[in-house]
């Protein structure tokens, strides 16, 4: 089998797409987004204006056509994707884009693959669960640092300690942790019918952008490419049977939230924040924005709840305390518990061994089983109200 090309040698051949309407090539005017190559395929994007989008089109075929030609492509996948419009609410999705072989979309259900432009704009309007995943639930903070991803991946891990098949989704395309948090390199295999086969780790099935980009390369595409690829790591993962998939979501309320919400039938979802009121005002965002899409809220975590010295054993209140247990009641949403910030936290998390796993009897990881028990309880319940809700008749 003939070795893909490198990234350097197909920005080389892109250095020859040039429009008459441009004053250079498409790469040397930084048109050209990140570019993500997995087993012979290529993805990238080019950003237009949007008021001539499709005046590009032929220009995006051009691209597509000169990577194709490369030895060692399967296929390339070129998106147009554009700033938002002047007064407009969100960037201005453009028209897809096929292979210019014509041999077939990646990513749709022949071809496999990620990031096909245009498909999260399609799964929206064929909303369905994962096949085999019973429960998927979001783990999501209003904002950065409140330690979301380390709460999502120890979670996972209690919740398979409670003898439940348990997978972990990183969404967060932009600053993918998991590979990091679980010691994992390497890249996911290509399995019959085109699926991906998820990574494996102490005994949680692993699927992150991660694997697919290098740790040192900035994810440089636009709203239609991220949520693309979120679409294609929920649908065109060979997940198997699941009792849950935690989804550690990115921060904030933007694309990757909607397009979870619109795509699958979230369980519900964890609210992570620190005491501290700054990162409540925004943890209520998150929370709200939930409520608003119909997601039940399964509760909130007070991440970093005190600081316990590895030295004298006493506690330091470093960003408040009680703040999200407070939150949670004012809000009437369940209260999942609080985690103490230790020195082995951030330790197990940077050597790739979550505290679960190379702690199991320590105080942190009883507070992550106390919550995985809760958030389970609150699965069920909300999933047995779900079930039992009354049907509504219209009678002519």
């Amino acid at each position: 089998m003939t070795k893909s090309p490198t990234k350097d040698q197909i920005l080389a051949a892109l250095r020859g797409v040039k429009s008459p309407d441009l004053t250079d090539n498409i790469v040397s005017l930084g048109l050209v987004s990140e570019v993500v190559i997995q087993n012979g395929r290529v993805y990238f994007a080019i950003s237009v204006d949007p008021a001539r989008a499709g005046e590009f089109e032929e220009l995006r075929k051009a691209a597509a056509t000169v990577v194709e030609g490369l030895p060692g492509v399967e296929s390339a996948t070129v998106a147009l994707t554009a700033d938002r419009e002047p007064g407009s609410a969100r960037p201005t999705p453009v028209r897809g884009a096929a292979p210019g072989n014509g041999s077939g979309v990646p990513g749709s259900p022949a071809q496999g693959g990620f990031a096909r432009p245009g498909a999260a704009r399609e799964a929206r309007h064929r909303p369905g669960g994962v096949p085999g995943v019973r429960h998927i639930i979001a783990v999501a903070s209003g904002k950065g640092g409140v330690g979301k991803s380390t709460t999502a991946v120890n979670l996972a891990l209690a919740l398979k300690d409670r003898d439940l098949k348990v997978g972990i989704l990183d969404a967060d395309i932009y600053g993918p942790s998991m590979p990091r948090l679980l010691g994992l390199s390497g890249q996911p295999q290509q399995l019959a019918g085109n699926k991906l086969d998820p990574m494996r780790q102490y005994g949680l099935k692993v699927m992150s952008m991660g694997f697919l980009v290098d740790e040192d390369t900035p994810m440089i595409w636009r709203g239609p490419m991220v949520i693309s690829a979120l679409s294609q790591m929920l649908k065109d993962v060979a997940w198997g049977e699941l009792d849950v998939l935690v989804v550690d979501m990115p921060p904030g309320t933007g694309d990757a939230q909607l397009t979870m919400a619109q795509q699958v039938p979230l369980a519900g979802a964890v609210i992570v924040s620190t005491p501290q009121d700054l990162a409540l005002i925004d943890a209520r965002k998150g929370l709200n924005m939930f409520k608003k899409v119909n997601v039940p809220v399964l509760g909130i975590v007070e991440n970093m709840s005190t600081f316990l010295c590895p030295h004298c054993g006493g506690r330091s209140d470093i960003f408040g305390h009680g703040g999200a247990k407070a939150e949670a009641a004012k809000l009437g949403v369940p209260f999942l518990g609080e985690v103490p910030l230790t020195m082995s936290v951030r330790e197990t998390s940077d050597d790739g061994k979550p505290i679960l796993v190379s702690q199991p009897d320590s105080e942190v990881s009883s507070a992550y089983r106390d919550i995985a028990a809760m958030a389970w309880a609150e699965i069920q319940r909300t999933s047995s109200a779900a079930k039992q809700a009354p049907k509504i008749v219209v009678e002519s």
